[in-house]
């Protein structure tokens, strides 16, 4: 048994939470066309009889303009120094940005192996991908450098016996039938945010939070409650939609992913309450064991 922590980092959008899902096999971690849609560090656990790796999903990494995108910085960089191997991904459909030879420059200060993952190779054609490959190899010694579509599931099985090769531990970290570290109320919280960034675009900032809290477990369904915390009343106003239709349709989305993760028919009801003030919104948070990492 070879087993290990492989952190995955990269500018937003790159699809690091797509690939994670696509590795694990399960949605672990929410995606979105949005920028800094992953908030918390989330661990996916990929088993098969010679191997166990823990991956550790991240907020893009980005020029912070607000509080939020600082504290989204500091985790993601905070997860390369506890993992034994770093996958960087980038966006192979455009062009090399600041962005990435931002990461890039902040890669050379750790001496740990460093992969490149050349994601959404879909969407270019194999000329493109060789280019790519020199264009970054120039960049930085990377130990190796994968092309990879995680929409696609493209290239995903060699990626992973390449990153076996570099596994040092001897012992399972989890069981083998585990996929995260997360909690399956956290899981369902995910779940309604993700439903409510993908149906209200620009309108719902990304400080909206999403609490589980009362799950229900009956014979053959589950009666789940989550709370949709904002900061002022308009947001409240666009979430609900009018007569109800956009939370009607929030739930109806997220109810499908739910379902699919307990196995089980799901009755969610959904609620959005208004809290204005840091320290209500702290102690309410608490009260259900989530920590807003904004603070």
């Amino acid at each position: 048994m070879k087993s290990g922590f492989v952190s995955l980092i990269g500018r937003p959008n790159v699809g690091k939470s797509t690939l994670l899902n696509e590795i694990v096999g399960s949605k672990v971690a929410i995606t979105s066309p949005k920028p800094q849609t992953t908030r918390n560090i989330i661990q996916g656990i990929y088993n098969d009889a010679e191997s166990q790796i823990v991956f550790v999903d991240t907020p893009g990494i980005h020029k912070p303009n607000n509080k939020l995108g600082q504290v989204l910085n500091r985790q993601a960089y905070y997860s390369i120094d506890d993992v034994d191997i770093i996958l960087l991904l980038v966006d192979a459909s455009e062009n090399l940005g600041p962005g990435d030879k931002y990461i890039i420059e902040r890669l050379k200060e750790i001496n740990k192996p460093v992969i490149l993952i050349l994601n959404k190779i879909d969407k270019i054609t194999h000329e493109k991908i060789l280019e790519k490959i020199v264009e970054y190899k120039d960049l930085y010694d990377f130990k190796e450098i994968i092309p990879v579509s995680a929409l696609k599931n493209n290239n995903i099985e060699d990626l992973i016996k390449t990153i076996k090769q570099y596994l040092t531990d001897e012992f399972a970290y989890f069981e083998q039938n585990t996929i995260t570290n997360q909690s399956i109320s956290f899981l369902i919280s995910e779940m309604v945010r993700e439903k409510i960034f993908l149906l209200t675009e620009e309108e719902v900032p990304h400080s909206v939070t999403c609490v589980t809290e009362r799950i229900e477990k009956g014979n053959s369904s589950y009666h789940i409650h989550v709370a949709i915390i904002v900061d002022r009343d308009s947001l409240k106003r666009i979430i609900i939609g009018k007569n109800g239709s956009m939370i009607k349709e929030i739930g109806m989305k997220a109810r499908v992913d739910i379902e699919k993760i307990l196995g089980k028919k799901v009755y969610l009801e959904l609620f959005v309450k208004t809290i204005k003030k840091w320290r209500d919104k702290e102690k309410y948070l608490m009260e259900f064991g989530y920590y807003d990492f904004e603070k």
